[in-house]
């Protein structure tokens, strides 16, 4: 069974049962469905740029992102290995609201940047 986070209580199995290092495996066959790699040697796409409608996996949180953001993203689920789909955008533009652990969450483009996924469709 897994336990879920006393903060948030979203159901997502806690980052430390994720493990702090993307699963190697999981990134090979995702970006092998999907075709998606930058050419700047990242892997995946950033959350931003994913359609809205779209599904995906998280692949994990940028390394130049500060340590209070990818702390704070991952206490509200944006962990390697959780889905995630864009379900509707601001107006303007900005910000997106995306599912995550069953409930939407608002994150202006900064912030989504800092996050690599894996389109699933």
């Amino acid at each position: 069974m897994t336990r879920t986070s006393s903060r948030s209580g979203c159901g997502c199995p806690l980052p430390e049962e994720r493990g702090a290092v993307v699963d190697t495996a999981f990134v090979a066959a995702a970006l092998a469905r999907s075709g998606s790699v930058e050419t700047s040697g990242t892997p995946g796409l950033s959350l931003a740029d994913l359609p809205i409608g779209v599904r995906g996996n998280i692949l994990a949180i940028d390394s130049d992102a500060s340590p209070a953001l990818g702390q704070r993203l991952g206490d509200l689920g944006f962990v390697a290995g959780t889905g995630v789909e864009a379900v509707r955008r601001a107006p303007l533009g900005d910000p997106v609201v995306y599912r995550v652990c069953g409930y939407d969450i608002c994150l202006r483009r900064a912030q989504a940047q800092k996050i690599r996924v894996v389109s699933l469709g």
